[in-house]
């Protein structure tokens, strides 16, 4: 089969390579019908090399249909449609049912300290083969897949593999009160979303910041307030012009949808940079003890955020040795939740809003559908921010 593969820092290649098949009782196969380009995929173009193996497959928002089921997976069969989550979690340890799956005791990546294996998602991760391909094995079948129903096209639910309850928690998680304000650092596809699910759960006011023009664009076009990062002087102008319009205090809420790719901090640019250009074997402990994030985005958002505010941490990072300002946050009483999503915590929560009505905009969410053969443009154009690129879905 074709798949999407890694060979190096901002290289990667379609490439045939072995088809999947199944190995465990409880997996299945899918015939991949679309899947997504996400942010968190630049980190593996860009900032965590270190952790890549060439060859590695990536991709984690796929959906499809079941070729091919083990004999532990008894709720699918050949023909379903599905929408598989970017985590890999088995449903029934103490964690899953606590509704954490992204911490799965089954299979977590004790190897390496690290939580649920992922798709995609560097050896941290489990290195399981990624869905940007034509097949994808999906281990513990028998809890991750989504049904969903025939008919509608594939981008009213592939968004439920990771964008959709990735933005859900951003939002639960943010604890913006009815008719309250919350402020959204990054207007890519995950700030984008949360800003739209902000409103319909209820919030007041929805602020929106970014210095990409097309993004500020599409939250504007929706009711956001935006707020372009590139015409203030300062982060505290920018911050003082929200407050402004929040009584002096600040918003409620602050989600960082950012991450450790924020502008900002050339210092630890060059750090992130000198670990991807170490020999293999230096680079992953060096990074792994010594990394450090572009807090740019989580700064502001420690500033921005009032007093008893909530700050709700969506933006991948990855540091180990990041410096934060604790004497603000202790002083503000700010209180932070973060984390990856838990996809299957949340599903049932969202699936009453892919309806024909279409409340939060996944029918015409993607901004590019290109071919699978296409991938490496677009990796370029999306980490470029060329094109007006907010969303790609790609089609083997």
């Amino acid at each position: 089969m074709k798949a999407v593969t890694w060979q190096g820092k901002r290289d990667v290649r379609v490439e045939e390579v072995p088809d999947p098949r199944i190995e465990e009782p409880t997996d299945a196969v899918i015939r991949i019908t679309s899947t997504g380009l996400c942010g968190s995929d630049l980190h593996l173009y860009e900032v965590l090399t270190p952790f890549m193996t060439p060859g590695d497959i990536l991709g984690h928002e796929p959906m499809g249909i079941v070729e091919e089921v083990g004999a532990g997976v008894p709720d699918l069969a050949a023909g379903d449609r599905v929408v598989v989550p970017f985590q890999i979690a088995c449903g029934n340890c103490w964690m899953c049912m606590t509704g954490l799956p992204t911490q799965c005791e089954t299979t977590q990546v004790t190897s390496e300290g690290m939580g649920a294996a992922l798709f995609g998602y560097t050896r941290l991760y489990g290195a399981v083969p990624g869905a940007q391909a034509e097949y994808l094995r999906v281990p513990q079948a028998q809890y991750g897949p989504i049904k969903v129903p025939e008919g509608a096209p594939d981008d009213r639910f592939v968004y439920l593999s990771d964008v959709l309850p990735t933005a859900w928690q951003a939002v639960s998680y943010a604890d913006v009160p009815e008719g309250g304000s919350v402020a959204v650092l990054g207007l890519g596809p995950i700030g984008d979303m949360a800003c739209r699910i902000a409103q319909v759960r209820g919030a007041g006011r929805v602020f929106g910041v970014d210095l990409v023009a097309e993004r500020l664009r599409r939250a504007r076009a929706r009711g956001v307030e935006t707020y372009d990062l590139r015409s203030f002087d300062s982060e505290k102008k920018l911050v003082q012009a929200i407050r402004d319009e929040t009584d002096g205090r600040g918003p409620d809420a602050v989600i960082d949808a950012v991450g450790t790719e924020a502008h900002g901090s050339g210092a630890a640019r060059l750090a992130q940079n000198a670990s991807a250009r170490l020999p293999r074997r230096l680079s992953g402990p060096f990074a792994e003890r010594f990394s450090v994030d572009r807090l740019a985005a989580l700064h502001t958002a420690i500033e921005l955020v009032r007093r008893g505010g909530t700050l709700s941490l969506t933006g991948v990072y990855g540091g180990m040795a990041d410096p934060l300002p604790m004497l603000t946050m202790f002083d503000k009483q700010i209180q932070i939740r973060m984390g990856q999503a838990n996809v299957r915590r949340w599903a049932d929560e969202i699936m009453p809003y892919l309806t024909d009505e279409d409340p939060l905009g996944v029918d015409d969410f993607a901004t590019h559908r290109v071919p699978l053969s296409d991938a490496p443009h677009a990796y370029e154009m999306f980490q470029k921010k060329q094109d007006g690129t907010v969303k790609v879905l790609m089609r083997p």
